[in-house]
Formats: C-alpha cells, sequence, structure tokens
C-alpha cells in the first residue's frame, strides 16, 4: 500500500493545463505567432499615421469636402466663371469648367472609381472619378463622392470630354471628368419623395405590375406636403417654364396690338360677378370678398377711354364643384377692348394671339413639352393658320347628325362639348375653334342680340379640344358702353 498523499484539486488543475500546453501543434503556435506580429504592425502603422500630418494621408485632401458655412456668407466675389450644366455640349469638349447642381445619382464602380449625374433645372450631366495622381483624384476623394446624400448641392471642376458610347441617363452628351468636388449643401440621407418615383409615367407603373414589381406612388398630398422636393421633378419644371412663355407672350403680342397693361383690385367690397360663388371675408370690420373677376375695372378702364387693356392676375371663385374643368383660384389672361364695327374685330386679336402662343410654345418649348409627354403623354395641338369659325347653329346641327339631340336655344352641357370638339377634330383637322352667335336665352341679359335675329347675340366662345375657355359678350351700351369681355 502506498503512502503517497492524494494530489490536491489545486496540483490537478496545473498538471491539466500543463499537459493542454503540451499537446498544442506546432502549427498551431505558428499560426498565434504570425496574427501576434501583424497586430505589433498595424499597431506601429496607426501610430505613424497619428504622428504625420493630416494632408500627408491624402496629398488631395484640398480637392474635396464639405465647405463650411462661414465660406458661403458672402465673404468676396471670387470673379470664378460658372458654366450651366445645360450649355455643357460637343463645343466644350477639353474645356475646364465650374458646375453647380444637386446630386441625381450616385453610382460607385469601385474604390478608385465612381459616377455621379449632377442636375440643374431639367438639366443633368455626368460627372466621372478616376483615383489618378496626374488628375489630382485620391482614392478618398472618390470615397467622398460616393458617400454623398441625393439632392445634395455640390460643385464640381473639371474638364469636359465626350463618352464613348451616348448617354441614356443624362440630358447632356458629354462627361466632366472631375478634378474638384466640394458639397455646399448636404441633403438628408432619406428625402420623403424620391425624385424617380415621382417622375413615372402611368406607362412605367402598368409596365411594372406586368412584370409583378411594385413600383412607389407618390400621392397628391405627400407632393403638396413637400412641394419643394416635388417641383424639382422634370415635368414640374417643365409646367412651369410653359406657364412663363404663356403669359409672356400673352403680353407680348396683345402690347404690339397697342392694349395697355393694368392691375385692378383683388379685395373688393362686393361679388364683382354673377354665376360663381364668391370667398368672404372682413376686411377692418367691414363685409369685403375676394374679386371673382377685373370685368368692372377692365369696363371703366375702356369708358375712361384706354381703348384697350389687358391684365395678368389671381382669380378666385369659390366654386363647389371637383372636376379639372373647375378652379377655386387660378391666373386669369384678361383682356378688353372697344369694337369699332363688329364683333369679329375681337374674333381676330383672339385668333391672332393663340395662334401666336401655340407657333411660340411648338417652335421654342420642345425640350418642356417632351418632357411633360413623357410623364403625361398627350397628341400634340392641331391648329390652323386662319382659325376655324362656326355658328352656334353649325355646331348643333353637327351634334345632331352624329347622333346627339341638343335644344336649338340649349346651352351645350359637358358631353356635348366633347362630342362637339372630337366632330370638329375629324371633320376640320384643328383642335382649336371658335364657337359664336349664341342663343340669347343662355347670354347674360345684357349682352348684344344680333341685328338680323334678336334670338342670337353678338357672342362667342373659344375651344381647345372639349374645353370652352374664353369667351366674349358684345354688350348693351345702355347698360355697359363700350365694354367686351
Amino acid at each position: 500500500m502506498s503512502s503517497e498523499p492524494p494530489p490536491t484539486a489545486a496540483a490537478a488543475d496545473e498538471l491539466a493545463a500543463d499537459l493542454s500546453a503540451a499537446t498544442l501543434s506546432k502549427k498551431q503556435q505558428k499560426k498565434d505567432a504570425r496574427k501576434a506580429e501583424k497586430a505589433e504592425k498595424a499597431a506601429q502603422r496607426q501610430q505613424q499615421q497619428q504622428q504625420l500630418p493630416a494632408d500627408a494621408e491624402d496629398p488631395f485632401a484640398a480637392n474635396y469636402g464639405d465647405v463650411p458655412v462661414e465660406e458661403i456668407q458672402s465673404k468676396a466675389i471670387s470673379g470664378r466663371s460658372w458654366t450651366k450644366i445645360g450649355d455643357l455640349d460637343a463645343d466644350a469638349a477639353g474645356r475646364s469648367v465650374l458646375i453647380r447642381g444637386a446630386t441625381q445619382a450616385i453610382r460607385p464602380v469601385s474604390k478608385k472609381m465612381a459616377f455621379v449625374v449632377l442636375r440643374q433645372s431639367m438639366s443633368t450631366v455626368q460627372c466621372v472619378l478616376v483615383a489618378s495622381a496626374d488628375a489630382g483624384v485620391s482614392t478618398q476623394m472618390v470615397r467622398f463622392a460616393t458617400a454623398l446624400s441625393k439632392e445634395s448641392i455640390v460643385d464640381v471642376e473639371g474638364v469636359v470630354s465626350l463618352p464613348k458610347e451616348p448617354l441614356k441617363a443624362t440630358t447632356q452628351q458629354v462627361e466632366i471628368q472631375v478634378r474638384k468636388i466640394y458639397c455646399i449643401n448636404r441633403a438628408i440621407p432619406t428625402l420623403p419623395i424620391n425624385l424617380e418615383d415621382a417622375a413615372r409615367s402611368e406607362a412605367e407603373f402598368e409596365k411594372a405590375e406586368q412584370a409583378g414589381e411594385k413600383l412607389v406612388r407618390v400621392g397628391q398630398d405627400t407632393r403638396l406636403n413637400y412641394r419643394a422636393i416635388d417641383l424639382r421633378t422634370p415635368t414640374n419644371q417643365a409646367i412651369f417654364r410653359i406657364q412663363c412663355q404663356v403669359e409672356n407672350k400673352f403680353r407680348e403680342f396683345l402690347l404690339s396690338k397697342d392694349f395697355v397693361g393694368i392691375h385692378t383690385p383683388k379685395l373688393i367690397s362686393g361679388s364683382s360677378e354673377g354665376g360663381a360663388a364668391v370667398f368672404k371675408l372682413l376686411y377692418n370690420g367691414q363685409p369685403a370678398c375676394l374679386a371673382q373677376s377685373p370685368q368692372l375695372y377692365k369696363q371703366m378702364a375702356i369708358c375712361g377711354g384706354y381703348e384697350r387693356v389687358f391684365e395678368v392676375g389671381p382669380v378666385f371663385r369659390a366654386e363647389n364643384s371637383n372636376t379639372h374643368r373647375h378652379l377655386c383660384e387660378f391666373v386669369g389672361l384678361d383682356a378688353e377692348m372697344e369694337i369699332k364695327e363688329h364683333y369679329f374685330e375681337v374674333c381676330d386679336i383672339i385668333d391672332g394671339l393663340f395662334v401666336s402662343i401655340f407657333k411660340h410654345l411648338t417652335e421654342n418649348c420642345k425640350k418642356e413639352l417632351e418632357t411633360i409627354n413623357r410623364q403625361y403623354p398627350f397628341e400634340p395641338l392641331q391648329y390652323l393658320e386662319k382659325t376655324l369659325k362656326l355658328t352656334y347653329e353649325e355646331g348643333i346641327q353637327m351634334l345632331k347628325e352624329a347622333g346627339t339631340e341638343i335644344e336649338p336655344m340649349g346651352d351645350l352641357n359637358t358631353e356635348a362639348e366633347k362630342k362637339l370638339g372630337r366632330l370638329v377634330k375629324e371633320k376640320y383637322g384643328t383642335d382649336f375653334f371658335i364657337l359664336y352667335r349664341y342663343p340669347l336665352a343662355v347670354r347674360p341679359f345684357y349682352t348684344m342680340p344680333c341685328y338680323d335675329n334678336p334670338a342670337y347675340t353678338n357672342s362667342f366662345d373659344v375651344f381647345i379640344r372639349d374645353i370652352r375657355f374664353a369667351g366674349l359678350l358684345c354688350c348693351i351700351p345702355a347698360l355697359n358702353p363700350g365694354e367686351v369681355s
């Protein structure tokens, strides 16, 4: 029987650890040694980088970055020459340019290459960043560009180049080889509206649905709640530019015909015309309302000897209707003129005015019209050099021949107007026409009757396709001297 005492628990644990260490393979020991060596070298590199100045980390650090607020507080005028993105074309190839725009798309290709699409108004251009010492572009600069959020405002300096293949994603068929890029205003990472979603057409939604893909629809409430972003869509940009051109051409044409522009009150003491509801309010404790029309003031100007006047201004009508044919607030294009002998004098002015606007838009707003057509497809407007004029009786007869019965002395309802627009287009090849000589029964009491048949009036309405949107009433002098509306 042995006389040695049994081993304690602590001694047993120590013995087990010694046996475990002894059984470690030489391969594992070498692996651990390599890890330790790598960790030591990494620590040394980090220490060396901390000891180096910031510009030694990236020799091209001055070529990119976020611009401090104090640098954009009108400190000085640099005299630098800015180029509009819309002006970039093949003639600019090889030239250095400075542009500013919003980041519409960012596409990283690798650590050393990325694409950034900048948008200014309706124009877009592709900017290319390629890490190269010769170009002054570092991998850090590429990383900075790819980290930008969409819709951030960015300044880019670079050289214009021609791509090898046509570009489908941008309006400009050139590229900018970036040399410098600075963020002026960084947008939040996640915007409430994605511009790609807001700019999609109904055809795109249908195509995606057929493919089993669900796209995001931006509703009207969301658009209005974030209107500043929604206004950046190409279609909205185009709509407002066309609206501006229509107004300018309206003024230009009428000024050329000796009209005088006037401005009339919009806050008045009583209703300015019948037939439409009025917005009422209190003005310093007195009842008042918003003007439904500048009609009264135009008449006053004509009676005051101005002969021909026009106004571009807001109109307010409390229409209790929810259709695209009724608006509670809109910008009215109003004109008033004396008649020397015949109310066709006004017809000729209206004829020339609209034809000149149509021509101007067709010739000078092709880009805007194409942009709108992509999201909201429409047929090009057809019109005649000399506008078609039809009597009310001729319009009624066309409808009767097509199977639509209208009371001879009754007014046209919405469906009849739509059908008449289609019939005129088929027969005369025009979307724009004038319907005149309306029955007295459907016109205001002060409208002047025709000399040859008092059942009809010296009045007309202007139609574009199926929408009646302008008109004239030649009035009885005793009631409204010299008034044409």
